[in-house]
């Protein structure tokens, strides 16, 4: 088995009222692209919950108090080259001052026999 790693799946959970901007910027620089598509990106509802501490800044929610939020967990493909690229895009556009966003990489379908 030859193992290259060209591509990286991208979650990130925002608030539902900032999706399509998130959505929009990401896609624009490069993320989510599959094959001859572009914007190809999904989404799943969900209930964040954080604890802002005496330093943050928080978008949502005061500090020390336990916040229960209505996200959603948006997640789409991106060539290894843009990652950093991408990332940035989406903290300059993310309304969270610590968006929670995993990189998680990913095997082409060539890489198994």
């Amino acid at each position: 088995m030859n193992i290259n790693i060209n591509r990286v799946k991208i979650f990130v959970t925002i608030p539902q009222e900032n999706v399509e901007e998130v959505r929009k910027a990401v896609c624009k620089v490069g993320a989510g692209i599959i094959g001859n598509y572009t914007y190809c990106t999904s989404s799943t509802k969900s209930i964040g919950t954080f604890i802002p501490n005496d330093n943050a800044n928080p978008y949502i929610g005061e500090k020390n108090n336990l916040e229960f939020v209505e996200e959603e967990k948006l997640e789409f493909v991106c060539d290894v080259d843009k990652v950093k690229t991408v990332v940035s895009k989406l903290r300059k556009v993310h309304p969270y001052e610590e968006p929670a966003i995993d990189i998680i990489p990913l095997l082409d379908e060539e890489s198994f026999e």
